[in-house]
Parts: C-alpha cells; sequence; structure tokens
C-alpha cells in the first residue's frame, strides 16, 4: 500500500513537470495562433511562476490544518480545471487566467505530496522524501520530447488536453488508496493570506515587468510595484505577529537553522531555478546551436539529476545532510565556472569536444551537483520542524522560487546592457558561482542529520535545532 500511494504522488507531481517543460515546447505555435507580441505571451509562463510561488507556503499550511490527502485532492482539480480552461482559451487573456488556475494546484502538489510521503514512511522518511525529489527532472526529460511529438501532431492544445485523462487517474487513485490522515488542526489567517499575496505578487510581477522591457514606463511601472510590495510586507509583518495562528511563524523564522535554511534555499533558487532556463539561449549564441540542439542540451543535467539524487538518498541516512549538500554545492558551482569559463574546442584524453560536447559534459555535472544537494537540503530543512512538514515545505518553495524569479530578472537587465552577449553571461555565471559558493557556511547552521528529538516549537527555543548544528 505504502509503494502505491507513493507512486499516486510520484504521479501527481510527475504530471506538473512534464506540463511546465512541454508548455515551453508550445510557446511558439501559442504566439502565432494568438497573434500576439513575446512580451504578452510570456505571462502565460510569469504567471504561472507568480502564483505557484505565492501559493506554495499557503497549500502547505492549509495541507497541516485540513489534511494532505484533501488538500491533494483538491490541488489536483484545480490542476486539471486548469489545463481544461487552457486547452479551449478563445484569446490569449483566457489563457493566461487558465494558467493561473492551474498554477494553484501545480504549485501546491510539492508541499502536500511531501506530508503524505513524510507520513507514510516515517522509519525511513529521509530515503523516501529523496527518491520523491528525482521525480521532477524525469518530467523534464519527457516534457521537451512529449510536448514537441504533441504540437508537431496535434497542435499546441494537446499539450493542455493530455493532462486531463492523467490528472483523472491520479484523482481516482488519490481518492480511493491515500490513507485519510491526520489533521493538525487551527485556522487560516486570511488576513496574513490576502497580504503575504498581495506583496509577494507585486514582487514577482515588478521585476518580470523590469526583466521583460527596460524603458520609462516599464520602470514607473516596477517602482509602483515594488512600493504596493513594500506596504503589504509590512502589514503582513504587522499581522504574523500578532495572530494566534500565522501563516509564518516569525519567531520560527527568525531562529538561526531556519535563517539559515531559507538563505540557502533563496541562493538555489537563484542559480538552479532562475538562470538556467536561460540555458538554451547561452547555448544558441555562445555555440552556434540550432533550437532542438539548444534544448537538448538540458537532457544530460536532468540525468544527472535522477542518478546523483538516487545515490545520495540511498545513502542520506549515512551520510547526513551536510556532506551532501556541500559536495553538491562545490560542484555546481563548478559548473557555473565553466559555463563562465566558455570553452570551445577542448580535447580530454585525447577526444576533441566541440560546442555540443562541452555543453553535454558541463550540463552533466551541474545535475550531478543539483541531485547531490537536492535530497539532503529538502531533509535538512523538514528535520527544523518535522510536524509541519508541509509548511516547511511550502516554505522552502517560497524561497527556491522567488530566488529564481529574483535571478532571472537580473540576468535579462545584465544581459540587455551587453552588444556581447557572451560576455554578460560570463559576468552571470561567475557571479552565480561565487554566491552559490558562500552558501557553504551557511550549511553548518543546518541539523546534520536525523536524530530523535522532541518536536521543535519557539516554545522550547529550538534547543534540539541548535544540539543537531552543533553535532557533526
Amino acid at each position: 500500500m505504502q509503494y502505491i500511494i507513493f507512486i499516486t504522488v510520484s504521479l501527481g507531481l510527475l504530471l506538473s513537470s512534464i506540463s511546465g517543460t512541454s508548455v515551453a515546447v508550445a510557446f511558439p505555435a501559442i504566439i502565432e495562433s494568438f497573434h500576439t507580441s513575446l512580451i504578452t505571451a510570456g505571462w502565460v509562463f510569469t504567471i504561472y511562476q507568480i502564483a505557484s510561488t505565492i501559493v506554495m507556503p499557503l497549500i502547505g499550511k492549509l495541507s497541516d490544518i485540513i489534511g494532505r490527502k484533501l488538500t491533494f485532492i483538491l490541488c489536483l482539480l484545480m490542476y486539471i480545471l486548469g489545463s481544461f480552461l487552457s486547452a479551449i482559451a478563445p484569446t490569449i487573456e483566457v489563457l493566461i487566467i487558465a494558467r493561473f488556475i492551474q498554477a494553484i494546484g501545480g504549485g501546491g502538489f510539492m508541499p502536500s505530496a511531501v506530508g503524505i510521503v513524510a507520513e507514510e514512511f516515517p522509519e525511513s522518511r529521509q530515503k523516501a522524501i529523496g527518491l520523491f525529489s528525482s521525480i521532477f527532472p524525469i518530467g523534464q526529460i519527457l516534457g521537451p520530447n512529449l510536448g514537441g511529438w504533441l504540437v508537431s501532431t496535434l497542435g499546441w492544445r494537446s499539450v493542455f488536453w493530455i493532462n486531463i485523462p492523467f490528472g483523472l487517474i491520479v484523482l481516482i487513485t488519490s481518492i480511493f488508496m491515500l490513507r485519510k490522515d491526520d489533521k493538525v488542526g487551527g485556522k487560516i489567517d486570511f488576513k496574513g493570506a490576502v497580504y503575504m499575496t498581495v506583496f509577494l505578487s507585486s514582487l514577482l510581477a515588478s521585476l518580470s515587468v523590469i526583466g521583460n522591457t527596460i524603458n520609462g514606463v516599464s520602470i514607473a511601472i516596477a517602482s509602483s510595484l515594488l512600493i504596493i510590495c513594500i506596504i503589504f510586507f509590512i502589514l503582513f509583518i504587522k499581522q504574523e505577529i500578532s495572530s494566534k495562528e500565522p501563516i509564518l511563524d516569525i519567531e520560527i523564522l527568525k531562529s538561526p537553522p531556519f535563517v539559515a535554511a531559507n538563505i540557502y534555499n533563496f541562493i538555489y533558487g537563484m542559480a538552479i531555478i532562475g538562470v538556467m532556463s536561460l540555458i538554451p539561449t547561452f547555448a544558441m549564441d555562445v555555440y552556434n546551436m540550432n533550437v532542438f540542439e539548444s534544448g537538448f542540451v538540458l537532457t544530460p543535467r536532468s540525468i544527472g539529476m535522477i542518478v546523483s539524487s538516487f545515490v545520495v538518498s540511498m545513502y542520506l541516512e549515512k551520510w547526513g545532510y551536510r556532506w551532501p549538500m556541500i559536495f553538491g554545492t562545490i560542484v555546481t558551482a563548478f559548473s557555473l565556472i565553466l559555463l563562465g569559463i566558455e570553452p570551445h574546442n577542448v580535447e580530454i584524453l585525447g577526444m576533441a569536444f566541440g560546442g555540443m560536447g562541452i555543453m553535454l559534459i558541463i550540463m552533466t555535472i551541474s545535475g550531478v551537483g543539483v541531485g547531490a544537494s537536492a535530497p539532503a537540503s529538502n531533509n535538512a530543512c523538514i528535520e527544523l520542524m518535522p510536524d509541519r512538514v508541509s509548511t516547511i515545505t511550502g516554505i522552502r518553495g517560497m524561497f527556491r522560487g522567488s530566488g529564481g524569479a529574483i535571478s532571472m530578472t537580473i540576468a535579462t537587465i545584465i544581459l540587455h546592457q551587453f552588444a556581447n552577449i557572451g560576455l554578460g553571461f560570463k559576468i552571470i555565471f561567475m557571479s552565480l558561482a561565487a554566491l552559490t559558493l558562500l552558501t557553504i557556511p551557511v550549511i553548518f547552521m543546518m541539523p546534520s542529520a536525523s536524530k530523535p528529538r522532541e518536536i521543535i516549537t519557539p516554545e522550547i527555543g529550538f534547543q534540539e535545532a541548535k544540539g543537531m548544528n552543533s553535532s557533526a
């Protein structure tokens, strides 16, 4: 039964992962179909990123209150509804709204699903969550290939239609196979939820606006959105301090282990999620690859992630959390440095490698680094507050998503400043490599391994977490 449940929630995450990459393949066809501009069509992705980032901590909190099974099912329903509305969208505006609905479900899969996995495998939680982390890169391999075939044979709407039958299968399986879990209880802080939604959405929207176009109008819009962000951020903090049932407990967030975890996840998002979406552009501009080749270079990265994530997950209890994270961080930084060097015509062991070969090697290295650190960092965050698995997973996702959005905007601005785009990429990758290496001291503030202890709460001052931090 455990493994059927694991497969069920994994299929939900896989569905979301495949959809995200397949929509990217359908993007040119969407622009052509609606006869719209690149900037307007770009909101098909932007709105999904904003909504999924915002919804993660909210869904995480909701999951701990009303139960993970019900939350997971609700997310599936929202995802299926969003996919259906996307498939029949008559205008680009309707498609953007439909993607917003789809993102609420897609963004909620991870917090609720991780909670289900943690409950089903209490004795081997680290291994189960580590293996669960390898599902997403599988979708990143399948998505572009499946999406390319669907778009070329059935049109761009098919990448949304295909979600519905598979989504319904996962939905039916979830209803009958998932156990009715225990509820932590509590209430939703609706006022805090509104404040957080406004301040995060205005922040991410301002970054998107300035990232798409840099001119007087975009700067004015982005500035206005940032002012709104600051106002509602202050309101949010005041609300969370006074609320009896806060969405984000300020006392918890102020504790050194949580600060360290959030810093790590934010920089992780900057280096791994945001700028990596520019890799196809980098491959085309620096190595003169065509569209197919530039997309294909991402495949070995996903394979590297799957392999290293699986290996680390198997030995996580033996190795602990810190050393896989340190290894993964160093390897990831090394891959960023290689990208910044922009090597050409390299010879290794007597074999010559051109642009394609070089990119395949670098992307494999990058995948090994990311895959090694992901299971450890995911479990280390949960170790801080194991009775709030979904909430912690949601907060982690929010910081990673925000980091990705910010790095993407900064990278776009930097690239706009250089006629030689290769020089712009060099600055971006080298800066991110340095920033990634700076997270190594932060890792030592996070739990080193899983140990029996009391549930960590603000009332006991995180004494057990501090004990874990002091142990090797």
